[in-house]
């Protein structure tokens, strides 16, 4: 299994790399055929690389599809799931910073840190605010050395991201919420604010549905998406079906309908599987992403897509369908 391949193609900080519209970057998602084709797809939506950030990943859910931005086919009862499991699964504070200081000093792999960092910032204890904020003091004034190959930057969003999570149990979703969204057309707002913002529940989605419908520019429109790909609300599946399967009438480019299926990936039900492939289908239909400049590596855009699927997931659309229980068959989320 190729690790790392998140972090190669990572979603760029909205404050730095941009899309064509000014819309924040997001990462294109790795291809099974390696490589060529995700640095095509990245070359696609314009992202930055290489820039990795506060990690997006799941596994053991027994309602929702594996889903990872660090692995290629993350899959149960590997190496790469073991550790995963045991970092995501860890409630020593403690001894997940030290995992963290073990990664950045390049004595077990890189992805540790990130990993570590978004489990921190999950589990949201005060006493790791003191702690993150003196390693970003550390990265901005040059004293952290990194591994080779590996950047200040690529700490800062997941650092950022575990301040962020003290500051919306301090203040509340509400609170926080809009001061987040407060930045959104401006555009000064990073991956860490995105990430907290997909954690919040209480109508966050059904918020930028609606600021992504009022929306009069297409480069707002994109930000909006964006953000819908952090949140795990089953309450957007109907809209980001629509978005894919005809993203013209929602006012975006076909060339960013992808956003909708990262949204559904992420998402992970049955439902949003099955809303996900059937939204495919009309779209293949009526010939929405049938443009040859749609294509790449070889293949069109569907197939593109169908691909990325097995890379975040480590299963075919199908197969996740096939496994996982109707909404009503599985414990409430």
């Amino acid at each position: 299994m190729q690790e790392g391949t998140g972090v190669q193609a990572a979603k760029a900080q909205a404050a730095g790399g941009r899309e064509p519209g000014g819309a924040p970057a997001r990462r294109a998602r790795p291809a099974a055929t390696a490589g060529a084709v995700a640095a095509a797809i990245a070359a696609l939506l314009g992202t930055a690389a290489p820039a990795a950030a506060q990690v997006q990943i799941r596994l053991g859910d027994p309602v929702r599809a594996t889903y990872s931005e660090l692995h290629e086919g993350l899959r149960p009862g590997t190496p790469s799931a073991d550790t995963v499991q045991r970092i995501m699964g860890a409630t020593d504070v403690r001894a997940l910073w030290t995992r963290v200081d073990r990664a950045v000093a390049g004595k077990v792999p890189w992805n540790e840190a990130l990993l570590g960092l978004t489990r921190i910032a999950e589990l949201g204890d005060p006493g790791s605010g003191p702690r993150a904020r003196r390693m970003l003091a550390r990265l901005e004034a040059g004293k952290l050395r990194l591994p080779v190959g590996h950047e200040a930057d690529e700490l800062v969003q997941p650092l950022r991201a575990v301040l962020l999570e003290l500051r919306r149990r301090r203040e509340g979703d509400a609170a926080l919420r809009a001061q987040i969204l407060e930045l959104v057309p401006s555009g000064d707002y990073a991956l860490a604010e995105a990430w907290v913002l997909g954690r919040m529940g209480d109508g966050t989605a059904d918020t930028l549905i609606r600021r992504f419908e009022t929306a009069r520019f297409e480069s707002l429109k994109l930000r909006y998406l964006t953000l819908l790909t952090f949140s795990r609300d089953p309450r957007a599946i109907p809209f980001l079906a629509r978005a894919y399967a005809a993203p013209d009438s929602a006012g975006v480019s076909p060339r960013f309908g992808r956003r909708a299926s990262d949204a559904l990936l992420w998402i992970g039900t049955r439902e949003a599987l099955v809303a996900l492939r059937d939204a495919r289908a009309r779209a293949r239909a009526r010939g929405v992403y049938a443009s040859p400049d749609l294509g790449q590596g070889g293949y069109d855009f569907l197939a593109n897509d169908s691909s990325a699927v097995i890379s975040r997931t480590g299963a075919w659309l199908d197969e996740w369908i096939a496994r996982l229980p109707a909404a009503a068959e599985g414990p409430a989320r």
